[in-house]
Parts: structure tokens; sequence; C-alpha cells
């Protein structure tokens, strides 16, 4: 029996030409429907649009957008560490919501902690004549924007700043964060406290730690390297070396990553020891009020960063050309439980 597919064979788009023939009208009113111009009459616009739906015609905006005055797409790029990461995926919405109010399309793509594919996406974006880039950044030389900020694309840094340029960047203050994440464990009375994080080098991993050795200094408590681990980038990364470091002892666990919090929460479960370990994480994680106990956080405010950066960009996009600016957005601790935990007797 003979298998006959529908719309497997590839056609010829429909073009301006074809709208303007099936709807009666010239190719500068086609040109002008497409282009919002108020000036054409209601009848004629509904007959463009009906003809162009008829055909599936579709504008290629980016070639439009080369011969309008301002040669604007219409259009952002927005780079993120990992779309799939509850704290990208929130930015990546407030981004998108804000864009949304003023016409523009998002495209979006994960970096992946790779600062080649980050220099290839923006060099794609660029090709693609976005108007602004928003950048959560992965590498440690950012120089590679100034020819395009030179040829008009505007660009705003979200989480991490740029180096060694000086740039736009909306950030969290990590420092003052994690310091009051192990402030408050150490409130409860406990002096040994782990500090479990993503790799080093990343710049808020490193603000994150620098701020757990500051509250652990001002108590008088100096850092035990057997309850320090750097390194997690996955919950179950996470989740195995906590299951060994359950071995030295520790009262308390800082984690400074929402994926190493959340292995953090299954090592603890699985070892039967979640109401006697306290635990403070940095970054919101699902479900963390409906644990027993309830995970306390240091929550950063992900929907205020991809607003306060879209706004920034869209600025920039504007004209302002006032000196770059960073704007820190700070955290607040949400108090669940879980960092509240009485010390066993």
């Amino acid at each position: 029996m003979t298998e006959v597919g529908v719309g497997l064979g590839r056609r010829e788009r429909a073009t301006m030409r074809d709208v303007a023939a099936l709807a009666g009208v010239g190719i500068k009113t086609v040109s002008r429907v497409f282009n919002d111009v108020p000036t054409v009459a209601p009848d004629l616009v509904e007959r463009v649009r009906e003809a162009a739906d008829k055909l599936g015609y579709r504008p290629n905006l980016t070639a439009a957008s080369l011969r309008r005055a301002d040669g604007r797409t219409h259009t952002i790029g927005l780079l993120l560490e990992d779309v799939s990461n509850p704290y990208s995926s929130a930015v990546h919405r407030a981004v998108e919501d804000f864009a949304r109010e003023q016409g523009v399309f998002v495209l979006a793509s994960s970096l992946d902690d790779d600062p080649k594919r980050e220099q290839e996406l923006v060099r794609r974006l660029v090709d693609r004549r976005v108007d602004g880039v928003i950048v959560m950044p992965v590498g440690r030389d950012h120089r590679y924007v100034v020819t395009e900020q030179q040829s008009g694309t505007a660009f705003v840094f979200l989480d991490r700043l740029a180096t060694p340029l000086v740039a736009d960047a909306v950030v969290t203050d990590n420092v003052a964060g994690a310091r009051e994440a192990v402030t408050h464990l150490l409130a409860t009375g406990r002096r040994r406290i782990a500090y479990l994080g993503d790799e080093l080098a990343i710049p808020t991993a490193e603000q994150r730690f620098l701020g757990y050795g500051q509250a652990m200094a001002a108590a008088g408590i100096g850092i035990d390297p057997a309850l320090v681990v750097h390194g997690l980038r996955r919950p179950e990364q996470a989740r195995q070396a906590i299951g060994e470091l359950l071995d030295q002892g520790p009262e308390a666990l800082f984690t400074s990553q929402n994926l190493v919090t959340i292995g953090a929460i299954e090592a603890l479960h699985s070892a039967g020891r979640q109401h006697e370990v306290a635990l403070v994480g940095f970054d919101d994680v699902p479900m963390a009020a409906a644990l027993e106990p309830g995970i306390t956080v240091v929550a950063q405010d992900p929907a205020a960063l991809g607003r306060a950066a879209a706004r920034r960009l869209f600025d920039r996009m504007a004209g302002d050309t006032s000196p770059p600016a960073v704007q820190t957005i700070p955290t607040r601790l949400v108090v669940r439980g879980s960092g509240e935990l009485p010390i066993p007797a």
C-alpha cells in the first residue's frame, strides 16, 4: 500500500508579489501593511493579511529592518548558564515579559559554562542583527564585545561582571547573602559548618565562599579544609560528596548553589539526619516549603535581576549614553526550619 505524506514536500515561500496579486493591491501597499504604516485603509489591511494567511506568507523581518532608517529588528538575545535551571528559567521569563511589553522578541540559549560557546552564540546573535544582548557570562575575557558595541549592539551582563572591561551589569550581592546565611547558622550555636559549592573559578562561587569565610572569621572560627567541597555542579555530585562529608561530623551545611542544595536535601534524608544537621542554601529550590523540615534559604530575586537587566538594555537601545553602571540586587533570608534546628542533646 502506498502511503501519502501531507506537507512533506518542499515548496517555494510565498512572496510579497504573490500577496499583492491575491489581494489585488500594489506591492507598496503590502509593504506598508507589514511595516504597520497607520495611513493604510483598514479594508486594505484586512485584505492583505487575509491573502498572506492563505498563502502562508511571512515577511523577512531581518531584511526589512535593514531597509528601515533605524535598522532595528525588534529582537534581543538572552544567553543564560542553563535555561533548564530554575534560576535561569525565572530570569528568562522576566526578560521575556519585559520585552513583550515593548513588542520585542527574545532569542534565548544556554551557555553550559563554555566560554567558546559564549563567544560563538554572541556572534550568531549579532549576525542576526539583534538590537541587544543580555549575557550571563561564563568566560573571563569579554573584550570581544567591544567591536559589536561600537557597531551599535547594546550589551548588559547578568549575574556576573564582565572582565576586564567595564560594562553594564546587574548582579546579586553574593558576599553579603552568603555571610548572612552562615551567620544565621552560627546563631544556633553551631561551629562546624561545612561549605559546599560550585567551581571556585566561577565568580559567583568565589564570592559566596568569601562570604562564608567572612562569617566564620567574624565568629573567631577557622575554616576546616575537611568541611569544604568545591566543584559541585549537579545534585548527584552533591549527594555523594555530602554522604562522605557526614563522616566528618558537620553540625551544619551551607550549600552555595540551588542544585547543590537539592543534592544536600537528598543526602540528609537518605541518612535520616535532616532533623540533626542544619542546612541553609543559596538560591531557593522547588518545594522547599513543603519538605520536613522546610528548607531555609538565602533567596536571590531572579525576576528582579531579569527585569533590571532588560530595562538597562532597552535604555541603551533607546540611545542612553551614560557611563556603564553595575546594579546590585540584595538577597533575603527565608526562614523555613532547616537552618534553625536545635542542636541535638
